[in-house]
């Protein structure tokens, strides 16, 4: 059988269990096409399969990564409107980090000329979580407030831009360093934060005139659920995406009542899953803005597929702003 460079996980732990290894190369059953991989999106998704912390379990020996852009190699039976050499990009459960992977023909997303493979690569995941963040789970109207945490990451850096496209202000940005804090700045961020001090929640009451802010998008976990609650506005939402502390926070149910406010998940496979028209026009919403210059993408560090465990020490290291890729 063929083989092909990836990089597997055989038990969980830290980066150094990302082994740069020759797999079989797999081969598209009914209704997928192989796409041969130019770039793999890394994420903090990945980071948390790998410590087998995610929200759903991940059977050992698995190939990570989530999201790939590339061109298609071969179109299995079944697949309508795709075609050898097409360019695409799509979202997997993993196999990503690999010079082939298998995905479903109804997933794939056209790559728009003059969109380069890692540009494309920074949209599926990252792009449209933070817009569902924002306005499906956030239901975010204009002139509310936003608290944008990890403004200077993947899904920040966007979210930052496209709530001021959605008419928010102020638009509050935390990040841990005062480079990362410039940057969601030059984005359009009206105040900055250093979530690394103890008193920012009071600061973000401070910059709202003591009322809080109106939705806060949490992806860190641990203690930053009850400090975001400190200085969430009578009626407003928190958006949970993620935990990247690793840090499950907790919180009592009832105090929500006081203040009329509401605490939502959001995880992009199952409004991939559960509402798929959901994500066509708000991609077509996104490809726009980034076509008109409205929106920008950070493309921030890049890697060769043998060195995933310095990408993921990086990510997890908070030392990265934007995007990271492994290039192939």
């Amino acid at each position: 059988m063929p083989q092909m460079r990836a990089i597997q996980v055989s038990e969980f732990g830290n980066p150094d269990v990302l082994e740069h290894v020759e797999v079989e190369r797999p081969s598209p059953s009914e209704g997928e096409v192989l796409i041969k991989v130019k770039v793999a999106g890394v994420n903090y998704a990945d980071t948390m399969r790998r410590r087998n912390q995610y929200l759903e379990e991940t059977p050992l020996p698995f190939v990570p990564g989530s999201e790939v852009s590339g061109v298609v190699a071969e179109v299995g039976a079944g697949v309508e409107d795709v075609k050898e050499r097409d360019r695409v990009v799509t979202l997997l459960r993993t196999g990503g980090y690999a010079q082939y992977a298998v995905a479903p023909g109804r997933n794939l997303i056209s790559i728009p000329n003059g969109m380069d493979f890692e540009e494309a690569a920074a949209i599926p995941l990252q792009g449209l979580t933070a817009y569902h963040v924002l306005k499906s789970s956030g239901m975010l109207r204009q002139g509310e407030g936003v608290l944008v945490h990890a403004a200077a990451g993947g899904v920040g850096t966007l979210a930052v831009q496209m709530a001021k496209l959605m008419g928010a202000s102020p638009i509050i940005a935390t990040a841990s360093t005062q480079e990362k804090l410039n940057l969601a700045k030059e984005l359009g961020a009206d105040v900055l934060i250093n979530y690394t001090e103890e008193d920012w929640p009071e600061k973000v009451r401070e910059a709202t005139s003591g009322e809080g802010v109106d939705l806060i998008l949490e992806m860190v976990g641990g203690d930053f659920v009850q400090k975001n609650l400190e200085c969430l506005a009578a009626f407003g939402r928190i958006v949970v995406y993620g935990s990247a502390s690793g840090e499950r926070g907790s919180l009592i149910p009832a105090n929500l009542m006081l203040k009329n406010q509401v605490v939502a998940g959001f995880y992009l496979p199952q409004l991939m899953g559960g509402r798929p028209e959901l994500v066509e026009p708000s991609l077509e919403e996104i490809l726009g803005w980034l076509a008109s210059g409205e929106l920008s993408l950070t493309i921030d560090a890049r890697y060769p597929l043998e060195k995933a465990q310095e990408a993921h020490d990086a990510l997890e290291g908070r030392q990265t702003t934007g995007k990271v890729v492994l290039n192939l």
